[in-house]
């Protein structure tokens, strides 16, 4: 390949470079620059702040809900099979006890041979004329639905988060049963508690005209099937707290995955929200049913088994639409939409760990990390000047080309720069200057030996080369291999030194080389200042 060719490839990737860079270093960037916006070097939890979060997801109760889901389906079908007075219980964390007439034995069998391939018949006998089986799960199912119950919990905090509007997260699962999340720059770690660990179970249910009062109480009891919840009751200050009781049926009439959409919406009230839902074919025919047939009746709409709104039902209301009133600030009914559209999770969270970084510490370690950078980085290129002279000018070059390559290839992954990045960097220069020393080395010894600049120079390349990428190449892959078994600030420094080392090869051996034959060739140097 000619000077040339190599010059323009040089400069070709210079200015990539710089343009890359530019979204980082010059805010805002003018309308002629737009395309660049979505390539900037962002900081990490520890460079700006934000929340630091380890959520603990309840397996055991996930497993009870599963068994519970199959309970309830298990009981539909048996009665769409004409079963007469199913009942279908849980026995225990994971077992269910399913008592038929003696005559529709066969049915349940059939039914969890066909239906139900996780439950298996442990026990069967027979009391006062009816058929009791308990059903249980198997060791493996159990440690499929716990395994299951933590990444869809993983997944669907990344849709909130994402939805949240953070700019680079860190969500990753840790150990069997707890989920990492850090949260740059969110300096609330209330609100992003509450929007990430929400249940979110969305429930319609029918309210029964009479008075809660007795029931809710304990003066009377239940009737069968209703079960006593709270109206979310908002004060003048704006808290939240538990208001009237309703008695509802128990019986749920449509659930939150009927849910396609949710939008917020002006209130009646000034500068209050709703909660717009877009029902899916099934949920919109449920909900015309359930309206036409209960006309008068109110329907309460409920998450996390608060009453959020009960309207009564004028009308049958046909397309798929519902509402959730609330008296809802902004903030409030963008989280509800939030939690809604991005799904419910499958089991409870706690938080197990929480750490917020104030944006002090994280502009004193940003200062720290530049001084270190820059008194180091002027010590490398002081030292190479006056050890190697103009050879070491030449070094200064490509380490300054190294810095330019290494933080444009960032802002082009769109990595988080944090402190163990910044480590990185300064590892990835001493790289740099390695590289060159051994080729300037090389070169000194070609000279002693009374060759010619030309013959120096190619023979100093030529000998360092495999030494240089021996010690490049097995530092990357050492760096590849912390990025996969990592975690997020291992991973931010195995990014930063894989890249350096990366741009240090081609500036050791094509920008110093680029230099050394426009110098050989159009210059006709006799001499080399080494």
């Amino acid at each position: 390949m000619n000077i040339t060719t190599r010059a323009l490839i040089t400069l070709g990737l210079t200015v990539v470079a710089t343009l890359l860079l530019l979204p980082t270093v010059w805010q805002p960037l003018p309308d002629w620059l737009s395309f660049l916006k979505g390539n900037k070097v962002s900081l990490g939890l520890d460079l700006q702040g934000g929340t630091h979060l380890v959520m603990q997801v309840d397996v055991d109760q996930a497993v009870l809900n599963s068994l519970q889901i199959n309970g309830d389906e298990m009981r539909r079908q048996l009665r769409k099979d004409g079963v007469k007075g199913p009942k279908v219980e849980r026995d225990g964390d994971n077992a269910l006890k399913v008592t038929v007439p003696a005559e529709s034995r066969e049915a349940v069998v059939q039914l969890v041979t066909n239906q139900f391939p996780n439950l298996k018949i442990a026990e069967s006998e027979t009391v006062d004329g009816n058929v009791v089986q308990r059903l249980t799960m198997s060791p493996e199912e159990i440690r499929q639905i716990k395994q299951s119950a933590v990444d869809q919990s993983l997944e669907t905090m990344r849709n909130r988060v994402d939805q949240f509007g953070v700019a680079e997260p860190i969500i990753q699962r840790q150990g069997d049963r707890e989920i990492l999340i850090q949260l740059p720059g969110i300096q609330d770690p209330e609100r992003a508690k509450q929007l990430i660990g929400k249940t979110a179970v969305l429930e319609f249910k029918l309210v029964r005209d009479v008075n809660p009062e007795p029931y809710a109480s304990g003066a009377q009891p239940l009737p069968a099937g209703t079960q006593v919840l709270y109206e979310l009751n908002k004060m003048a200050s704006g808290e939240r707290k538990k208001g009237a009781p309703l008695l509802v049926e128990a019986q749920t009439m449509m659930t939150g995955d009927v849910v396609t959409d949710a939008r917020v919406r002006p209130g009646d009230l000034p500068n209050s929200r709703v909660v717009s839902l877009d029902l899916n074919a099934r949920g919109a025919q449920l909900f015309e049913e359930v309206t036409g047939a209960n006309v008068n009746r109110r329907f309460a709409i409920i998450l996390d088994n608060t009453i959020y709104s009960a309207p009564v039902i004028k009308e049958r209301i046909p397309g798929g639409k519902a509402v959730i009133s609330g008296s809802f600030t902004p903030d409030e009914a963008k989280d509800l939409t939030i939690v809604l559209r991005s799904g419910a999770l499958p089991a409870p969270v706690t938080v197990a760990e929480e750490r917020t970084v104030g944006p002090t510490l994280g502009q004193d370690s940003i200062d720290q990390g530049i001084r270190s950078f820059i008194v180091g980085g002027a010590l490398v290129v002081v030292f190479m000047i006056i050890y190697y002279k103009f050879a070491g000018f030449i070094a200064d070059l490509a380490l300054i080309w190294n810095v330019l390559f290494l933080l444009a290839g960032l802002a082009a992954f769109g990595a988080t720069l944090t402190l163990p990045g910044i480590a990185g960097i300064v590892l990835t220069l001493g790289m740099a200057v390695d590289a060159n020393v051994l080729i300037n080395e090389r070169i000194r010894e070609e000279l002693r030996l009374g060759k010619t600049p030309r013959a120096a120079i190619d023979a100093g390349y030529d000998r360092a080369l495999p030494s240089i990428i021996d010690t490049h190449l097995t530092t990357i892959l050492s760096g590849l291999i912390l990025f996969q078994f990592g975690s997020g600030p291992i991973k931010g420094f195995a990014v930063t030194l894989c890249l350096g080392l990366l741009s240090s090869l081609f500036t050791a051996f094509v920008g110093t080389r680029l230099v050394w034959d426009f110098l050989l060739s159009r210059q006709r140097i006799q001499t080399v200042s080494i």
